[in-house]
């Protein structure tokens, strides 16, 4: 009975939650638990951006066979970008450089359900964060490529 009095109290406030701030449902259950949250070292792509808000993401990517294998992201700031952080190192996962192009602030507001205007941009914060941990993996690949040729 207590089993099903928790679970009916979280849907209750899931749901008054999401009607009054304008999360969809998925953004909500991140901001409660965030997946991929965490450091890989010596990541192939690694980059920090601070937001015109003042939360700073970092976003850490790992390569394999020229595709996304490993990705995680840190954050000092809100529920609302630890949300945008997760879902940003999710859409990561098994993509090459050219198809992680389109994981930008707009396709992870509408992979999360939707956000309240006012905390939108955490997600273009995580979706620059992401495109500048590419340009990292790209400047050391083309350097290293670079030093080969050079022999």
């Amino acid at each position: 009975m207590a089993d099903n009095v928790n679970d009916d109290v979280k849907n209750l406030q899931k749901e008054i939650f999401l009607k009054n701030d304008g999360y969809g449902v998925p953004a909500f259950d991140r901001m409660i638990k965030p997946l991929y949250r965490g450091v890989l070292s010596n990541p192939d792509g690694y980059a920090r951006v601070t937001g015109p808000c003042g939360d700073t993401m970092e976003i850490f990517l790992r390569f394999e066979n020229d595709r996304i294998n490993e990705a995680a992201f840190e954050t000092d700031g809100c529920g609302s970008s630890a949300a945008c952080g997760s879902f940003a190192a999710e859409m990561a996962f098994g993509k090459t450089p050219d198809e992680l192009l389109d994981v930008t602030g707009e396709s992870i507001l509408e992979k999360m359900g939707g956000a309240p205007e006012k905390e939108q941009h955490c997600a273009h914060l995580a979706g620059e964060t992401l495109q500048e941990a590419l340009s990292d993996y790209m400047t050391k690949t083309t350097t290293a490529g670079k030093e080969e040729e050079l022999g």
